[in-house]
């Protein structure tokens, strides 16, 4: 009797052991079902709109530098002056430039006096080459009636070629006067010109950003002395995730709130996107200005840019964590008759709340998975978990 007790105890037991062992595969094992939490399909109203960081950077951007080495002589303005198109911003020691004009000058007056002379000298072998061309003339007649001999002729007519030939070579003369007068009028200019290049002369209206040399720095051609920016083409560049810029337009509102002014909120708007996304981080460009420009803007300064996109009105949505792709299709899960099942769908707008915008596939009140604690497949055993929302 004790021996059967025994047995129906170790049985009993092996049993329980057993029973427990399958509990604890299909509930908390490999076998158990996978905890989702899920969230129903609600029906609302959406504002759409995305983020991005940025820094505040100029559009419009002058670099103010020499055309020539030099040493500075003088600089007349410093970072944060406001400047105006033509003012001088700085000046270039010109060396001995002042008395190589003065020195082009002489020489333009001597050529100048060349060609008045030479054009005088000109107009005297004209005159002397018309009398002897007439005196050849009249000579030739008078043989013809055999009043001078050939020989006296002959004289004549070659004084007439010694003429013209003096004639030719004054003319010549005065074309080299006029163009010895245009070469040195021509270094004149180019020394002057030289000398207002050694002023550094302010393009464009605009606000001094830098200075980069100081009086008694030796500066090469091409060297940046100042930075000038436009105070009127200041943005905030910003990047944005690319799966997020798909709706961004050109003149679109949005709303930067500056790292130094993290209560305060500008009214901007999307200028410019950038055609070159950056594929290492996955960005896109975006280009905001600003509505109303604020009196004091710092380059580089960190932004915060919402862009508001188009609105929704009473529209299917589900939490944006619910919709995920499946063999390059998009969806969600549902629990089917306790198994997952991958529903696709037709998605809109998304919100920064993170709510996205159902087209189709769903009614309002169904139920979707918005978290699992593993990979979900298709057909794959679940248990739904109250959800948190």
């Amino acid at each position: 009797m004790i021996k059967n007790w025994k047995s129906y105890a170790l049985a009993g037991g092996a049993l329980l052991f057993l029973a427990s062992l399958g509990w604890l595969i299909t509930h908390r094992g490999p076998l158990a079902p996978i905890t989702v939490v899920t969230a129903s399909v609600e029906q609302g109203d959406l504002r759409a709109s995305v983020s991005g960081i940025g820094t505040v950077e100029a559009r419009l951007s002058y670099a103010i530098g020499p055309t020539q080495a030099g040493r500075l002589l003088k600089v007349m303005v410093d970072q944060g002056d406001l400047v105006q198109a033509g003012q001088v911003l700085a000046e270039i020691d010109p060396v001995d430039l002042e008395q190589r004009i003065r020195a082009t000058e002489s020489a333009a007056q001597r050529a100048q006096q060349s060609v008045l002379i030479a054009t005088a000298q000109e107009k005297e072998a004209q005159s002397r080459y018309r009398l002897a061309r007439a005196n050849a003339s009249r000579y030739k007649a008078l043989v013809a009636k055999n009043f001078v001999s050939n020989e006296m002729a002959e004289s004549r007519q070659n004084e007439a070629q010694i003429a013209e030939a003096a004639m030719e070579a004054a003319r010549s003369g005065v074309v080299a006067a006029r163009k010895d007068a245009e070469k040195a009028g021509a270094e004149r200019a180019g020394l002057i010109k030289q000398r207002d290049n050694l002023k550094l002369v302010s393009t464009t209206d605009g606000l001094v950003v830098s200075r980069d040399a100081e009086p008694g720095t030796t500066v090469v051609a091409g060297q940046a002395v100042f930075h000038l920016v436009d105070p009127g083409s200041l943005w905030v560049r910003a990047r944005v995730d690319q799966a997020q810029a798909r709706g961004v337009a050109k003149a679109q509102s949005a709303q930067i709130v500056l790292r130094s002014s993290q209560n305060e909120s500008l009214a901007g708007q999307v200028t410019r996107i950038e055609m070159q996304s950056d594929s290492v981080t996955e960005e896109r460009v975006i280009n905001v200005s600003f509505v109303h420009p604020p009196k004091r803007l710092y380059l580089g300064e960190l932004a915060e840019v919402t862009i508001q996109q188009e609105n929704a009105k009473d529209v299917l949505n589900v939490p944006s964590a619910a919709v995920k792709k499946q063999d390059s299709q998009t969806g969600v899960w549902q629990i089917a008759e306790g198994k997952s099942k991958f529903v696709p769908v037709q998605v809109g707008i998304q919100t920064l709340d993170g709510k996205t915008q159902l087209k189709n596939g769903l009614k309002k009140g169904d139920k979707v998975i918005v978290y699992s604690s593993a990979q979900l497949r298709e057909g794959m055993k679940v248990r739904e978990q109250q959800s948190s929302d």
